[in-house]
């Protein structure tokens, strides 16, 4: 039961109602490339409730937060440099 708690956040991320998510995009070591992903999963989705940019960043967000504590200072650093890279792909300030 443990364990199953504890992996909440992973099931969110697969089964989100609001993106399909490519496989492994987090895990990806290119800030620029888990943008892209993620900006194509919410343009590509049909379920999203917000506009494709929230959804994205909304999902990244999640990502880090739920796994903050548990990630390697490289991969964080990555991880909000993607957050960059999201805002400047959806022209944002």
């Amino acid at each position: 039961m443990t364990e199953r708690k504890q992996r909440w956040s992973a099931e969110v991320t697969r089964r989100s109602d609001a993106l399909d998510l490519e496989k492994s995009v987090f895990k990806q070591d290119d800030p620029r490339r888990i943008a892209r992903s993620l900006k194509r999963s919410a343009e590509r989705s049909r379920r999203r409730k917000s506009s494709p940019y929230r959804s994205a960043m909304s999902m990244l967000t999640f990502y880090i937060n739920r796994a903050g504590k548990n990630l390697p200072e490289t991969r964080l650093r990555t991880l909000e440099a993607a957050k960059h890279s999201l805002r400047r792909l959806f022209h944002r300030a």
